[in-house]
């Protein structure tokens, strides 16, 4: 099973001068970890409900981090989990993912969901459609990011978005393109979506989500790649979970777990460092985690 670190807390020791350094030797320490996967939040307010002093609480814009990691970096993937759909017009989106993938060495993975959070949204004037138009824009999104990276530079036109012209140049260096993960559990739309258009999953596990939950939208994800005609064993089969401590008392117990999961098909978990001290968290990772997870 691969591993991810999802990083979720700014609020680092030393104030917003310690975030550059501290980032900086988190990647450093990822990649000495064997870590496979860094990923950070696309939100521009702290996430409600994570206890980390919401919503006034260090938050950074995405894809500077992801580039800022890049320099930092030279082996594992970059990806945000996930942006919100609403944030970014998809012909940008797709020419800031080529963008970080060209400069990263062929690293970007580009993760996208419906988005959610409704206070960021007013906060920060961007217009929150409802649900059923976000997600309509969310397949145009696929659509136009999958031109975008294909010989195809024609116009493209949709409902919601209309472009002269997808010329897109360079081109990503990952082949066909960089991966397109999709993050979310909705049976009908959501991996209606993966099905027909990504790479990768993103399923939310923990207490409440175990393997027979998890199971159980996996036999949906397959049904829809049937109707689709795509193979579902192409999809990287991610989770995120929390809480965990990776510490010589909490391995034994979290390593169970993950086997439940692998012997259903998970291949990859995303861990969060909720406390201010990422570096050790993931060297806790290498030291207690990765070599027996590589096993799963």
């Amino acid at each position: 099973m691969r591993l991810g670190v999802h990083i979720v807390n700014f609020a680092f020791p030393g104030g917003p001068s310690a975030i550059g350094p501290t980032l900086a030797q988190a990647g450093q320490a990822a990649e000495a970890a064997g870590v496979d996967n860094i990923s950070v939040m696309d939100h521009y307010l702290q996430m409600e409900g994570m206890g980390l002093g919401e919503p006034d609480a260090p938050m950074l814009e995405g894809y500077t981090t992801l580039g800022f990691l890049a320099g930092q970096t030279s082996t594992v993937e970059l990806q945000l989990l996930v942006t919100g759909v609403t944030y970014r017009h998809p012909g940008l989106l797709a020419k800031i993912v080529t963008t970080l993938d060209v400069l990263s060495g062929g690293r970007a993975v580009l993760g996208i969901g419906a988005a959610w959070y409704d206070r960021e949204h007013a906060a920060f004037g961007v217009p929150f459609p409802p649900l059923s138009e976000r997600f309509e824009r969310l397949e145009e999104t696929l659509r136009i990011v999958r031109q975008m990276w294909s010989e195809d530079t024609g116009p493209f036109e949709g409902a919601h978005y209309r472009l002269a012209g997808t010329v897109n140049s360079p081109q990503p260096l990952a082949r066909p393109h960089p991966p397109i993960m999709i993050g979310g559990m909705g049976e009908k739309k959501t991996l209606r979506l993966v099905a027909k258009y990504a790479d990768a999953c993103n399923l939310f596990a923990g207490p409440q989500a175990g393997p027979d939950v998890i199971a159980a939208k996996l036999a949906i994800l397959a049904a829809h790649c049937a109707r689709e005609g795509t193979d579902y064993a192409r999809i990287r089969k991610t989770i995120t979970w929390a809480p965990f401590t990776p510490d010589a008392a909490s391995t034994p117990e979290f390593l169970r777990q993950m086997a439940a999961f692998a012997e259903i098909g998970i291949d990859q978990v995303h861990l969060m460092p909720f406390g201010t001290d990422p570096v050790g968290y993931i060297e806790g990772l290498g030291a207690h985690v990765v070599p027996a997870l590589r096993q799963l």
